[in-house]
């Protein structure tokens, strides 16, 4: 089947349209909290360190729902799952902005509220995934998740600079107490999509234990030569690079002294990247192949951090920061899309949590060594050495089957 359709086609599906409204709203509120939460850790704390914990425990929480999500994904109502992630979100951020108001800044709350709202978001990404494949043709798919990670970064252009002006106005508590109403709109738009999905999907999940059906997801990654690869890559990366956003953070605001809003101003401006990405990614795979959109994507990605290690202008910090989100979103949709294409429906939600389950293993402790790290020797130095360690990633693959054109799953090239 053709990878590529007429964009007609997505135009006219309501159901993709309706998902893709509601995820608009959700992703301007995720834009809010991914700047809001480590500005407040700094707010309390003043600590890098500190910033790595919360963090840490954002993998935490990922990793213990990543290893439950896949059955639960692939057993149940994936649309009603989704609701209710977002109603359970929508309360759950809601309690930082009242926590405070009651009884002031509270460290714990914040970790509270990172565990059990990054697993109800590793449980509601799963089931992203997995509606995705089921609201599009199978030859829509990349430039659906196109069109998605567009609007994810247009989300991110305007999102970080009002949690900037939000956070420098009224404090940063008030921003994430704004990222539970998007949830809410999420719902309230995830309630009018229907997706279609085969009868026989069902019966083939829930035959064994929750164990046994977590397992499924990892041989199925183990088994694919292809898969076995993108695994180990990703998770190397992980990593390396989870704690990369605290690390940019804590530059800009004690290196650099700069002002939550320019710290806003500078993730927006960094989002252009990504937005460039989710427009281009579906061409840039039709001609240039997926080997090289994925190891492209990584050594852009490295070479940028070298440069944001390398420079003290903000200017060109924010420049070359979306830079490195142009390479990492690129990555990350053809990555998703391969999966979205080659896994069997009854088993995308347990392959899918299987492979994030392996950015939540290595990306808490990364965070941890990574944000030590950089408190000891320095912000600047630190992510050097992570566009490093990220340009060895990418010579390794191009020994690896990830380099075909158009990959398959028993690790040969289907061109």
């Amino acid at each position: 089947m053709s990878r590529h359709r007429p964009a007609g086609g997505l135009t006219r599906n309501r159901n993709f349209n309706v998902f893709w409204a509601g995820q608009t709203l959700s992703f301007l509120g995720d834009a809010f909290s991914i700047v809001a939460i480590p500005l407040l850790i700094l707010e309390i704390t003043g600590s890098l360190t500190q910033m790595g914990v919360v963090t840490a425990l954002y993998g935490v929480g990922s990793l213990v729902a990543g290893i439950a999500a896949g059955p639960i994904v692939d057993r149940f109502d994936r649309r009603k799952l989704m609701i209710r992630c977002d109603l359970g979100r929508a309360v759950i951020y809601a309690l930082v902005p009242i926590g405070w108001w009651l009884a002031g800044p509270q460290l714990w709350l914040v970790y509270a509220v990172a565990v059990a709202g990054s697993a109800l978001a590793m449980l509601f990404s799963v089931s992203y995934i997995t509606a995705v494949a089921n609201l599009v043709d199978k030859g829509q798919i990349v430039d659906a998740n196109g069109r998605l990670q567009a609007t994810y970064a247009l989300a991110f252009i305007l999102g970080p600079f009002l949690a900037g002006i939000i956070s420098s106005q009224f404090g940063p508590a008030l921003a994430i107490g704004l990222d539970g109403i998007t949830f809410l709109a999420s719902a309230v738009s995830l309630s009018f999509v229907r997706l279609r999905r085969a009868a026989a999907d069902r019966s083939a999940a829930g035959r064994g234990s929750h164990r046994e059906e977590f397992l499924a997801g990892v041989r199925f990654l183990i088994a694919s030569p292809l898969f076995r690869w993108l695994t180990i890559l990703t998770g190397a990366l992980a990593f390396v690079s989870t704690g990369v956003t605290d690390l940019m953070i804590f530059h800009l605001k004690e290196d650099l002294g700069k002002s939550d809003r320019s710290v806003g101003i500078v993730f927006g401006i960094a989002s252009v990247g990504v937005m460039f990405s989710g427009l281009l990614v579906s061409r840039l795979r039709r001609s240039l192949g997926f080997g090289v959109c994925l190891i492209g994507g990584f050594v852009i990605e490295g070479s940028a951090l070298l440069l944001l290690g390398a420079t003290v202008s903000t200017a060109i910090i924010a420049g070359v920061w979306a830079l490195a989100a142009f390479g990492g979103s690129t990555r990350g949709i053809v990555t998703m899309t391969l999966r979205q294409e080659l896994t069997p429906d009854h088993l995308l939600g347990r392959v899918t949590a299987a492979f994030w389950t392996v950015f939540s293993v290595p990306g808490p402790l990364g965070a941890l060594a990574l944000t030590a790290f950089g408190e000891r020797v320095g912000a600047r130095t630190a992510l050097l050495v992570v566009g490093l360690f990220t340009l060895g990633i990418a010579a390794v693959a191009l020994f690896t089957p990830v380099r075909a054109f158009s990959p398959t799953a028993d690790g040969g090239d289907s061109r």
